[in-house]
């Protein structure tokens, strides 16, 4: 084939992914590809003969499937725990297919149309999907058991295809209903996805009786079957002040992507998906614009636990923004200079946060910021109607945020008293008894 016709060919398969992303693949015709394509439709039927011969070549040419994984061999050598390795990837995978809901819509849902090639095609590319994840598995197994975790006993072939067949079906779940009761949110389906690939969703380390779980098909009474509750695991101040110090110190986008975790209470999949255009400023205050489900608006606080950084001068975020010459318009960047990915988030907290320990000797996890910021509101008195508007959850959610949120007060209560003169009189006499 000579360089003009593979550049055709090329352009023809470029031209359909683009349109079959953006308006699915029923509602493209072979004429709008040509016209992207800027060729003829005569030389998009001499090269494929119809739509779903280039939906064919689509798959396999431009390796459609294949995006999912693009990233495994990088993510594999910095990835020690099975459970964040799980959870990044599932959440890479999920992020990929939001870029393209159409595409996933028309692929899935007419595939039934299709003829026996295309489905081959498809199936063949589930099944590169299925080979790359293991491999990156088998990697990162091999790092956790090096590291004393308990090996799993379960082949990572097999915890492949579990893992991205439950994924493509949440996917599809997500993509074509416009609600779903099974979970909360997007957080709480991948924390039970990977404690279900982890045994953990069989029995409770505390106990040798079975979790209860959320009937898929009934209610069930949750008084007689009560949910695990999250456990909150909020940052002490002094520990939250070290990790943004560092994230200043590495550099403006560090220390603006750790500073909105912070400030406004922004889980990573949100973050991922910030615009500059959703950066709201009215004077003193400045506002993100969360699109995802019911819009909400967020504050990005001056004031994180004691101390102030959103000064107006000297303002993280705005100190970031001011500094970029590119033109994309996602607020926060990957290295390569593209919009940046939940994983990729994730492995800049890992690099900003690694160093530091948390009470019970372990690294700071990500969710943990949003927890601080959860626990901090309802400190400074925001009333739990007003976090359920900000966070956009359900009030039974928050429970266990109200539940730390009095046991911190307790604390602070008892400190307080401790500092007063009087007290010393108590220990005198009991010192005397």
């Amino acid at each position: 084939m000579s360089p003009q016709q593979n550049s055709t060919r090329q352009r023809l398969i470029q031209a359909a992914l683009q349109l079959f992303a953006t308006q699915g693949i029923t509602e493209t015709t072979t004429r709008q590809i040509a016209d992207l394509a800027e060729v003829n439709e005569v030389t998009l039927f001499r090269k494929f003969g119809n739509k779903h011969n280039l939906l064919l070549a689509t798959i396999e040419d431009a390796e459609v499937f294949n995006r999912l994984g693009e990233s495994l061999g990088r993510q594999a050598n910095h990835a020690d725990d099975l459970a964040e390795a799980l959870r990044a990837y599932a959440a890479n995978c999920l992020h990929l297919l939001d870029q393209s809901p159409e595409f996933v819509r028309s692929l899935i849902g007419e595939a039934g149309k299709y003829p026996a090639e295309s489905r081959q095609a498809i199936g063949r590319g589930i099944q590169q999907v299925n080979q790359g994840t293991a491999q990156y598995l088998a990697t990162v197994l091999n790092h956790s058991e090096s590291n004393g975790e308990q090996p799993i006993p379960i082949s990572s072939t097999t915890i492949a295809r579990l893992l991205n067949t439950l994924l493509l079906g949440y996917a599809v779940l997500e993509l074509t209903s416009e609600s779903s009761q099974l979970w909360r949110d997007r957080d709480e389906f991948l924390h039970d996805l990977v404690n279900l690939l982890l045994g953990r969703a069989i029995f409770s380390p505390e106990s040798s009786e079975p979790f209860q779980h959320r009937s898929l098909g009934v209610l069930e009474d949750e008084r007689v079957h009560p949910a695990p509750s999250e456990v909150i695991t909020d940052l002490p101040a002094s520990l939250v002040h070290l990790i943004l110090r560092r994230a200043r110190k590495l550099g403006l986008q560090d220390s603006a992507l750790t500073y909105v975790l912070f400030a406004s209470g922004l889980n990573p999949m949100e973050m991922a998906r910030l615009q500059r255009s959703h950066l709201i400023s009215d004077g003193e205050q400045n506002l993100v614009q969360v699109n995802r489900g019911t819009v909400r608006q967020v504050p990005l606080n001056q004031w994180i636990l004691g101390k102030r950084y959103g000064f107006r001068n000297q303002h993280p975020l705005r100190q970031w923004l001011k500094s970029r010459k590119d033109d994309q318009s996602a607020l926060f960047l990957n290295d390569a200079g593209h919009p940046i990915s939940e994983v990729e988030i994730r492995l800049r907290w890992q690099t900003i946060a690694s160093e530091f320990l948390t009470a019970s000797g372990q690294p700071p996890a990500i969710e943990q910021a949003q927890q601080t910021w959860c626990v901090e509101m309802l400190m400074r008195g925001v009333s739990a109607e007003n976090l359920s508007l900000l966070t956009g959850w359900e009030m039974d959610r928050l429970q266990p945020y109200l539940q730390r949120a009095k046991e911190k007060a307790a604390l602070e209560q008892v400190h307080r008293l401790d500092q007063k003169p009087g007290n010393q009189s108590v220990s005198k006499i009991s010192n005397s008894e």
